[in-house]
């Protein structure tokens, strides 16, 4: 009997071994799949009312694990029995974010008066604020599935050789480790001015570091998420384009002498294009027979 418990804790020592060395190495394989989630879910939950900030990014955040709950049980059943599956899916995946990062830069470039006026929310009532940020967390939650997807397909990718147990306890620890990492980063991001103004009350509006850090902390903000929301369009086009590199032999074969991130751009920017056209073409027709 001693020996059987020896034996099993044996097992577990080693399994738990393994289970360290490919979460390190699907740790690596998923950084810059993760600084992407960071810089596009930092836009997705910037720009609400201030004391609805922290609400607003829990609501994602519940929202997100609910994606991964759903999302590691499929990608191990369909790893187990229907591994052909898997591309379509990131294919279609790949399209959502690509028509995302397209209508971001199509409302930037034809329709920017609009999204100032949207901005603004002093002027809007309560139910309107309520309701843009409804619109908001779905958006982020819809964007946060599929870039989870992407997430756990690349984790489980990189152990795909190994045991069953060993899938699931990395995949998942994977899984985990990003909602936090992530939507810890952006609850950060989001409050920095909350942080400036309580230093520079702290300083009692006297010149020194306090101040300074705090006056610099609410002034970089406002920058700063202008900044994530440029990089976090970006950074679903590259992500839409590398899908359909990565996962096409020919559109393979058509940027592989462009430098990589060029050539992933490009390809996310055409799908992001073909598909936006497709949407307002139906769209058009749809409004025209209901007319």
């Amino acid at each position: 009997m001693a020996s059987g418990f020896f034996a099993l804790f044996d097992d577990i020592a080693v399994l738990m071994d393994d289970v360290a060395v490919m979460t390190k190495v699907a740790s690596k394989k998923t950084a810059g799949l993760l600084a992407d989630d960071l810089a596009v879910n930092a836009e997705k939950a910037s720009g609400f009312v201030s004391s609805r900030e922290l609400p607003v990014l829990w609501k994602i955040t519940k929202g997100s694990f609910l994606n991964k709950l759903i999302i590691l049980p499929i990608a191990f059943l369909l790893s187990a029995y229907l591994p052909e599956a898997i591309v379509p899916i990131l294919l279609l995946g790949g399209m959502y974010l690509a028509f995302e990062g397209a209508e971001k830069i199509y409302h930037y470039l034809f329709h920017r008066g609009h999204t100032k006026q949207a901005a603004d929310l002093t002027k809007l009532s309560k139910v309107e604020v309520l309701e843009r940020e409804g619109k908001k967390i779905k958006s982020a939650i819809i964007v946060d599935f599929i870039l989870s997807v992407e997430i756990v397909i690349i984790a489980l990718g990189t152990v795909i050789d190994e045991p069953i147990k060993v899938q699931i306890v990395v995949v998942t620890v994977i899984a985990i480790l990003a909602t936090i990492g992530v939507y810890g980063l952006v609850a950060l991001l989001v409050r920095m001015d909350d942080v400036g103004y309580k230093l520079i009350a702290a300083s009692n509006n006297q010149a020194g570091a306090s101040k300074s850090i705090g006056t610099a902390l609410v002034k970089t903000l406002p920058v700063l998420i202008r900044i994530l929301a440029v990089v976090g369009t970006i950074a679903m086009i590259l992500v839409a384009g590398g899908i359909y590199v990565h996962n096409i032999h020919f559109i393979h074969e058509l940027v592989h002498s462009l430098p990589g991130i060029l050539g992933e751009f490009i390809v996310g920017l055409m799908v992001g294009i073909v598909s936006l056209t497709i949407f307002k073409v139906f769209s058009k027709i749809f409004k025209n027979k209901k007319k």
